[in-house]
C-alpha cells in the first residue's frame, strides 16, 4: 500500500492529511510537502488519522518539519494520530516532543488567531 498525502488551507494554517503507508520509499515526498508550507511560513497541521504504518524515515521527516518550524518561530502539531503511529511515536518518546490533538478541528482552533474563520 502507497501513502497518499492531501494539502487543504484554513485560517492561514496547512493541513496535511496523510493516508495509508510512510515508509523509505515516500518519506522523502512527506519531507518536501512539510518543508514547502514551512518556507511559505504557514503553521502545518498533519492529519494522521489514515496512517495505517509509519517506519523511522517517516518519523524523521515529522521531527524535521517540527523542527524547522519551531526554528521559524511558527506552529506544527499532529492530529487525530491512527493507533499505528501512535505505537511508534510512544516507542520513540516523541508523543511528549510533539503537539498532538485529538481532532484536526481541536488542532486548528489552538493554531488560529482569535478572530480567524474556521471552516
Amino acid at each position: 500500500m502507497s501513502a497518499n498525502f492531501s494539502t487543504r488551507h484554513v485560517a492561514g494554517t496547512a493541513v496535511v492529511t496523510l493516508q495509508g503507508e510512510i515508509d523509505l520509499q515516500n518519506s522523502p515526498d512527506l519531507r518536501k510537502e512539510l518543508l514547502s508550507w514551512l518556507a511559505d511560513r504557514k503553521d502545518v497541521v498533519v492529519d494522521l488519522s489514515g496512517v495505517d504504518y509509519i517506519d523511522s524515515s517517516g518519523i524523521a521527516s515529522l521531527v524535521e518539519a517540527y523542527q524547522t518550524a519551531r526554528h521559524q518561530g511558527g506552529r506544527f502539531s499532529l492530529a487525530a494520530v491512527s493507533p499505528a503511529a501512535l505505537r511508534v511515536l510512544k516507542l520513540a518518546r516523541l508523543d511528549e516532543v510533539f503537539v498532538i490533538h485529538e481532532g484536526v478541528g481541536q488542532a486548528l482552533k489552538s493554531s488560529v488567531s482569535p478572530g480567524a474563520e474556521i471552516r
